[in-house]
């Protein structure tokens, strides 16, 4: 614990943009088969370095069959708060769920990323008896304490009650209990974000564990099973105050991206797949006159494709659906980000009118049908799926595994690990980096990515930029 604050937590975006560049990416890897500890890679990203876009550091893990997913920082730019008592933590340890274990890794990035290593073990049966809850999913780093969702309840698989949010202690980790007071009509869980000067959190749905855990269900897609519905929270009351179905059609309603700056109070969801024309979407959320609003305000369709070019899984449709499974908001709130994982593309879109998006830069790679190759000349598997951009808005960094068993149904070829970065333009567009692509060990798939000195999915702000 230092006695000042963290120089890496900034009181507005617009100084977050303006602190220095980020020098390590910390990206975890997981084994699809179980055959081998996942692991978290420590990736320098100093450009003109002599190990630039390579794996600098590995920590690897003392167990199997985790599947590692999503991570987060234990503390972050909300720790300055004015109504946190916990302004003197540091960003230096990383949270590490297990998304198939349930079990939970500390791993201390101090003093140096290149000794990063693991500080405590969070064993599952603690999380069980404390919060019922089991698959921990996304980590949130607020004033108080470290916020994890879940997607299972308690039981075997997990359908024994509701998955919800529980909240870890940011000094000691112990698991506290449950955060939600009042779900309301919430049943499903997959992301959640807030505004914290506002005073509220949204939160989104997947699926229960039977619906993932195995891959997808046909079955459960084509009759509208997955999640479709966000729901809004009053934070500091721990309640649900309102939920917005967005059509039974609209299916697995995933990442939410509030703004980042706290006054704008407005925020965007990406949905998987309508399953009535295989659409990908984007919705705007915005509170207005005390209720919550949504709307759609993208829509991405699908490519055609000859039933020969096509994994079994989709061959009775004809077409690549672009399965939008990640997004992600510049921090100056100007620019989303679409990973669209099954016809290889990453989007940009201006977003300074959030409820009219204009498409202004586009990248070309992977995808089930086109299969585009890196600028390097390397295959790129899979496609763009975790998207994470540096603080300045310049470079944008993506991997291209989505979930093991989802991997091996869209992707049957297999989908070695990889990663790499795009330039992005002040006023839009999009060129991916010759010189930056990661190649990770044999046997390990790339999923989600953070930036030592925050990033733009993980900060939340308290004070609005000038």
């Amino acid at each position: 614990m230092t006695m000042r604050p963290d120089p890496t937590f900034h009181a507005s975006p617009k100084l977050a943009m303006e602190a220095p560049a980020e020098s390590s990416a910390y990206t975890v890897l997981l084994s699809p088969d179980f055959s081998k500890p996942d692991a978290l890679a420590v990736i320098d990203v100093k450009p003109g370095s002599p190990t630039y876009s390579k794996i600098v550091h590995t920590v690897t893990m003392p167990n199997k069959g985790d599947e590692f997913h999503h991570f987060g920082w234990n503390a972050c730019s909300s720790a300055l708060s004015p109504l946190a008592g916990h302004a003197f933590l540091e960003r230096r340890y990383l949270i590490i769920p297990g998304m198939r274990s349930s079990r939970i890794y500390i791993v201390d990035t101090k003093p140096d990323p290149t000794q990063a290593k693991i500080h405590k073990i969070i064993e599952p049966e603690e999380i069980f008896k404390k919060t019922g809850y089991s698959r921990p999913h996304t980590i949130h780093c607020g004033p108080e304490g470290i916020y994890v969702s879940t997607l299972g309840g308690s039981g075997k698989d997990g359908t024994d009650g509701p998955p919800g949010i529980f909240i870890m202690d940011c000094e000691t980790f112990e698991v506290l209990g449950r955060w939600e007071i009042d779900r309301g009509p919430q049943t499903k869980h997959y992301d959640f974000w807030w505004n914290l000067p506002r005073d509220y959190m949204v939160s989104s749905e997947w699926a229960l564990p039977p619906q993932f855990e195995n891959g997808i269900v046909p079955e459960d897609l084509l009759s509208n099973k997955y999640g479709h519905r966000l729901h809004f929270w009053d934070l500091r009351a721990r309640r649900n105050v309102q939920t917005i179905d967005l059509g039974a059609n609209h299916q697995m309603a995933l990442e939410v991206r509030p703004a980042h700056d706290p006054v704008r109070e407005h925020g965007f969801v990406g949905v998987v797949v309508d399953t009535t024309n295989l659409e990908g979407s984007i919705w705007t959320w915005w509170r207005e006159g005390g209720k919550f609003h949504i709307e759609k305000t993208v829509t991405i369709p699908p490519e055609p494709a000859s039933k020969d070019q096509l994994p079994p899984l989709l061959q009775g449709f004809g077409a690549v659906p672009p399965l939008v499974t990640d997004i992600d908001l510049s921090m100056d709130d100007k620019f989303l980000y679409v990973a669209c994982w099954g016809t290889g593309e990453m989007r940009q879109y201006d977003v300074s009118d959030p409820r009219k998006p204009k498409l202004a830069g586009s990248v070309r790679i992977g995808g089930i049908v086109r299969r585009a190759p890196h600028p390097n000349g390397q295959a790129f598997a899979g496609g763009p799926q975790m998207v994470e951009i540096s603080r300045d808005g310049k470079r944008v960094y993506w991997t291209n595994s989505l979930y093991s068993t989802w991997d091996d149904q869209f992707y049957p070829q297999g989908i070695p690990g990889a990663e790499v970065m795009a330039n992005a333009s002040p006023g839009g567009g999009l060129e991916l980096a010759k010189d930056y692509w990661v190649s990770f060990p044999d046997g390990y798939r790339a999923h989600q990515i953070r930036l030592d000195g925050g990033d733009c999915s993980t900060d939340s702000f308290c004070y609005p930029s000038v």
